[in-house]
């Protein structure tokens, strides 16, 4: 008797591909999807001619096909380019151009794939939608679902998945979450996919396959260059230290690439569209023990009390920093690190964990202007 039937996504990765088969195995009723969400002509990379990368190449779409015809379950291409290209690719741009440090990876999950997922899952009457993701899906005893770190500590995505709401969370299945990655290369050789578990993984960004962001960005804004050269380098006392390529070009905690030399080594701290100025700074100049959160999304607890203690990542290799929460008004949580933290970057997300189960996130806010 089938579990029921769920839609899964495919990339045509290992991930993914062994999820589908395990739950296939499970005795799910599987039907694969494969998202293309970019080409170079939609995302301007100017990549003429050159071989598309990643997720979206052809290649990828028939790994995906093949597998789900060998195992005698559907498959289906989805064509999401002018939902991703709208939303994603324009938020990354202007986040750039205030300022900011966007994670792309985790506007798409939470904004388009799992909603793109959940609308196609509902018309081809599947009652549940599943992904190759490290990570776990579990349920409180207060009713609401929740996020939880994958068994696999190396390969954990619990911190991209944090914009998860509730109505797609109890949807979900995460079935790598309670694997290491060593175990899912041994499925897919079991499964009969040698060359799977041989394949490389691509951890750029989709639509900047090169990872030369800010060649993308003079491509995709007509005169940007022009806009934004010419600003000041200043130290945290507004001393001017030189002049700058533009101020979308640098990210906090940057150090190399920056064409000034001062004897020793300078880091980006702060970055200020609204004087066109990039503060440098020592390493030391990177630590806080403070920040702001916006665009909160709670998973675990319907809200959160002032003071309430978890660890929260800013980055997703950061190990992660106790501190505590305040709510504050306009949905904003004010969070103050027990010990500094170094590089806290406006535009990325701020994670909160409560052992190994995410109690929510959200995205850090701008800096005070120098």
């Amino acid at each position: 008797m089938s579990k029921g039937k769920v839609l899964v996504a495919m990339s045509g990765g290992i991930d993914s591909t062994v999820a589908a088969l395990m739950l296939h195995h499970e005795g799910y009723d599987v039907v694969g999807i494969t998202m293309k969400t970019w080409d170079y002509a939609s995302s301007g990379t100017g990549a003429k001619g050159k071989k598309e990368t990643g997720c979206c190449n052809l290649d990828s779409f028939n790994d995906a096909r093949a597998a789900a015809v060998q195992h005698g379950f559907p498959h289906y291409i989805l064509d999401i380019r002018d939902e991703f290209g709208d939303f994603v690719i324009n938020n990354f741009v202007d986040e750039y151009l205030n300022g900011r440090t966007p994670n792309p990876c985790v506007l798409c999950n939470t904004h388009i794939k799992w909603r793109a997922l959940l609308k196609r899952a509902d018309a081809m009457n599947c009652e549940f939608i599943a992904t190759g993701h490290y990570a776990k899906v579990r349920q409180h005893e207060n009713g609401r679902y929740f996020i939880s770190k994958g068994l696999d500590d190396t390969k954990d995505q619990s911190y991209v998945l944090w914009g998860l709401e509730q109505d797609l969370l109890r949807r979900t299945l995460l079935p790598l979450g309670g694997y290491r990655k060593t175990e899912i290369r041994q499925m897919a050789l079991d499964y009969g996919y040698p060359e799977l578990a041989k394949k490389a993984e691509s951890y750029e960004i989709c639509f900047v396959p090169d990872n030369d962001y800010r060649g993308f960005l003079k491509r995709r804004v007509n005169g940007l260059e022009e806009r934004v050269m010419g600003g000041n380098f200043i130290d945290k006392t507004g001393k001017i230290l030189g002049k700058h390529k533009g101020y979308p070009f640098y990210t906090i905690g940057q150090r190399k690439g920056l064409d000034v030399t001062f004897g020793k080594p300078v880091f980006v701290t702060g970055i200020f569209p609204e004087s066109n100025t990039v503060v440098l700074g020592d390493e030391e100049d990177l630590n806080k023990n403070e920040m702001q959160v916006g665009k909160i999304n709670l998973l675990k607890y319907s809200s959160i009390s002032a003071g309430t203690e978890a660890v929260t990542k800013i980055r997703y290799k950061d190990k992660g920093t106790f501190s505590t929460l305040t709510p504050a008004d306009n949905g904003i949580v004010n969070v103050r690190f027990f010990e500094d933290a170094k590089g806290i970057a406006p535009g990325q997300s701020a994670v909160f964990y409560e052992g190994d189960d995410v109690i929510g996130g959200g995205i850090i806010m701008r800096q005070p202007v120098v």
